[in-house]
């Protein structure tokens, strides 16, 4: 299950391996698409990728620190540093593919 970041968490919660980081919003219609699939994907990769879900009503210092302009936008963090952003819905199979190659290239 995704964890739940804010403005003061998110630095805790990506510290080790591969975080994917989703900042979305309740009103966006595509995030609510995103999120089952993010949900699929974490259980599919078995702890290799953490999922995290950052609310940008909630927590907007984060998202202008990562330049977030649109959502659904996903950071990859590893061990800590934001590696790669990612812009846009994207099917269960594209982000399988994404980050098994990241996962692969370590």
């Amino acid at each position: 299950m995704p964890v739940k970041v804010t403005d003061t968490t998110l630095q805790n919660e990506v510290q080790e391996g591969f975080t994917l980081v989703d900042f979305w919003a309740p009103w966006c219609g595509p995030c609510k698409m995103l999120g089952p699939v993010l949900e699929e994907v974490e259980g599919d990769l078995n702890g290799k990728v953490k999922i995290a879900k950052l609310n940008i009503d909630e927590n907007q210092a984060t998202a202008s620190e990562y330049g977030v302009m649109s959502i659904p936008t996903m950071i990859l963090f590893k061990d800590g540093t934001p590696v790669e952003k990612v812009v846009g819905y994207h099917p269960k199979e594209v982000l399988m593919n994404y980050l098994s190659e990241k996962i692969a290239a370590e």
